[in-house]
C-alpha cells in the first residue's frame, strides 16, 4: 500500500515528514492543507517542520554522508535504477498526484513521471563516471593528478510547477555523485516531496541519505542556507527569491545554483514556415499554463511575415481548450492559485493603459486564466519586463534580423531563446548572440533532457543542472601528488 494517500478523505489525516529514514509527525504538530488548484479544496494536510526537525534532517544527512560515498558504485546505479523502476509501476498514481496537487493537464502530468524515470536512469549512468585527470610536472619524480570527491550534505529547495520532476532531478544526481540531500519541496506542492522520499524508502536507501521536510522558507529554507554542513544549495523558482538565496549564501561561504525566472523570447523570421512557427509559438507559451521557466512570454516576428503571424496565432489561441485538467482535451488547466490570475490581470491592465493592445483573452474564471495574446507591447510596459508566468505572451514587430537579436537580448533575464528561420547563417548567429543559457534553432523555447547542462544566464540564475553537468556542481575537484623517491628541497 502506498503510505501517501492522495484522494480527498473527510480526516484528512496529517502527512508525516521523512527525516533519518522514518516517517514522523512535526515537532511543533503544526500542519498545512494541500490545495487542489482545479477545484480550491484542501486533499491533504501536511506535517511543518520546526527548527528542531530540520536540525534532525541535517544531523541525519551528515551522519550518513561518510558509509553513502563509500558504497560501491554498483550499488548506488542498482539503487538508482530500482527507484525508477518503481515509479514505472506507479506511474498512473503519480501521475494523478501531480495533476491533484499542481493542475497539470494529462499532456503534462505523464510527461512529468516520464522524465523523472529517465532522469534516475541518467544518474545511475553517471555514478561511474566522475573522474580525475592526470597531469605533467615540472618537478623530478613526481606524479599530478586530480580526484573527484562528492560535497558531503546538499540541500534542494523545488518549486510547485513541476514539482515531481524538478525535485527528483537535484535529489537524483547528488546522490549519484555520493552526496546526501535534504529537500525542501514547494509549500504549494509538498506531496510531490514526499512522494520521492517514498520511492526511495521502498527501493532501499539507507536512513539518512534523503530527507524530506516540508515548511516554510523562514524556518526550513532559512536554516538550509546558513548551516555550515550544507556545503551546496541548489534552487528552482523566481528571480526574487533566488536573488536573497544568494546573498545569504555569500554571506555563509555556501555553494548554490540558481535556475531562476525568465522572459524567454521566440524569434520568428520573415522566411520561416508560418503554421509551423504558430505551432511553436503556442506550445512554448500555453504548456502547462504558461507556469514554465522557459515559456515564450516573448514573440518577436520579422515585420513581413508580423501580420499573418498575429492573426493565426490569435486563431491557435482561441481552439485552446482551458479547463479540467483531467480530461484529456484540456491545454489549459488552472494556475497554481487565484493570486496569480490577479497579478497578471494587474500586469495586463498597467500594459493597457500605456498602449499595449489585447488581441485575445485577458480574463479569468477563478483559478483558469483565458489564452492572452497582447500587441503594440513596448519594452517599459510591464508585460515585456515581468514574468507573467501564465498563459500570457506579448508579439512585437521586429524590422529585420538585427532588432530582432537586440528585442530578444533586451531583458535581465536569459534562460531560454528559439529562433525559426531557414536561413542557418542567421540561425547560427543567434546562437551565438543570444544571451541565454539555451537556444532551440527551428524549435519552441521548452525543451529539456536530464542528460543536458540546464540553466541561464543574467538573472535567470547560474550553475546548471542534468547529466554530468549536475556531477561537477555536486563534486569538490582535489589535488593529489605522489613524489616518486626523494625531493630535492631549496633548503
Amino acid at each position: 500500500m502506498n503510505r501517501i494517500d492522495t484522494h480527498l478523505a473527510a480526516s484528512l489525516a496529517v502527512q508525516p515528514m521523512f527525516i533519518d529514514g522514518q516517517w514522523r509527525p512535526g515537532g511543533d504538530a503544526a500542519a498545512a492543507d494541500d490545495i487542489n488548484p482545479a477545484t480550491g479544496q484542501a486533499f491533504a494536510r501536511i506535517a511543518q517542520a520546526s527548527a528542531q526537525d530540520v536540525e534532525d534532517a541535517l544531523a541525519s544527512a551528515h551522519r550518513a554522508r561518510v558509509a553513502w560515498a563509500a558504497m560501491p558504485a554498483p550499488e548506488r546505479e542498482a539503487l538508482l535504477l530500482g527507484a525508477a523502476e518503481i515509479i514505472a509501476q506507479q506511474a498512473d498514481a503519480i501521475r494523478d498526484l501531480i495533476i491533484e496537487e499542481t493542475g497539470s493537464v494529462m499532456l503534462k502530468a505523464p510527461w512529468e513521471v516520464g522524465y523523472a524515470i529517465e532522469c534516475l536512469r541518467v544518474a545511475a549512468g553517471c555514478v561511474r563516471r566522475p573522474h580525475g585527470d592526470t597531469f605533467p610536472t615540472s618537478q623530478p619524480g613526481q606524479l599530478s593528478m586530480t580526484l573527484r570527491q562528492p560535497l558531503g550534505v546538499v540541500a534542494g529547495i523545488a518549486p510547485f510547477n513541476s514539482p515531481f520532476l524538478l525535485a527528483m532531478k537535484k535529489v537524483a544526481f547528488a546522490l549519484a555523485a555520493g552526496n546526501t540531500f535534504v529537500l525542501k519541496p514547494s509549500e504549494l506542492a509538498p506531496l510531490s516531496g514526499l512522494k520521492i522520499a517514498e520511492v526511495f524508502e521502498a527501493a532501499g536507501l539507507p536512513p539518512g541519505v534523503l530527507n524530506v521536510v516540508p515548511g516554510s522558507a523562514e524556518i526550513v529554507g532559512q536554516k538550509l542556507v546558513s548551516d555550515p554542513r550544507v556545503r551546496l544549495l541548489t534552487f528552482t523558482g523566481s528571480s526574487r527569491v533566488g536573488r536573497l538565496l544568494a546573498a545569504e549564501a555569500g554571506r555563509h561561504m555556501k555553494r548554490v545554483t540558481l535556475e531562476m525566472g525568465g522572459k524567454s523570447p521566440l524569434v520568428v523570421l520573415r522566411d520561416a514556415d508560418l503554421d509551423y512557427a504558430v505551432d511553436a509559438a503556442a506550445f512554448g507559451i500555453f504548456y502547462h499554463q504558461g507556469q514554465v521557466c522557459m515559456a515564450s512570454s516573448r514573440l518577436i516576428v520579422e515585420a513581413p511575415l508580423y501580420d499573418a503571424f498575429c492573426e493565426k496565432f490569435v486563431r491557435k489561441a482561441h481552439g485552446i481548450k482551458v479547463g479540467d485538467p483531467r480530461d484529456p482535451a484540456t491545454i489549459v488547466g488552472p494556475l497554481i492559485r487565484p493570486s496569480q490570475c490577479d497579478f497578471i490581470a494587474r500586469q495586463l491592465a498597467e500594459s493597457v493603459a500605456q498602449g499595449a493592445r489585447i488581441l485575445c483573452g485577458g480574463t479569468h474564471d477563478g483559478p483558469y486564466f483565458q489564452p492572452t495574446v497582447v500587441a503594440d507591447v513596448t519594452p517599459d510596459m510591464p508585460i515585456y519586463q515581468e514574468e507573467s508566468f501564465g498563459p500570457v505572451t506579448s508579439i512585437l514587430r521586429a524590422e529585420d534580423y538585427e532588432e530582432a537579436l537586440a528585442l530578444a537580448n533586451n531583458t535581465s533575464a536569459g534562460l531560454s531563446s528559439a529562433i525559426v528561420t531557414n536561413d542557418m547563417q542567421k540561425a547560427m548567429d543567434f546562437a551565438l548572440r543570444a544571451e541565454s543559457g539555451m537556444v532551440h534553432i527551428n524549435d519552441a523555447t521548452i525543451s529539456d533532457e536530464p542528460h543536458i547542462a540546464f540553466g541561464g544566464v543574467k538573472e535567470s540564475g547560474f550553475g546548471r543542472e542534468g547529466g554530468m553537468a549536475s556531477i561537477e556542481e555536486m563534486t569538490e575537484v582535489k589535488w593529489v601528488t605522489i613524489q616518486m623517491g626523494k625531493r630535492a628541497f631549496p633548503f
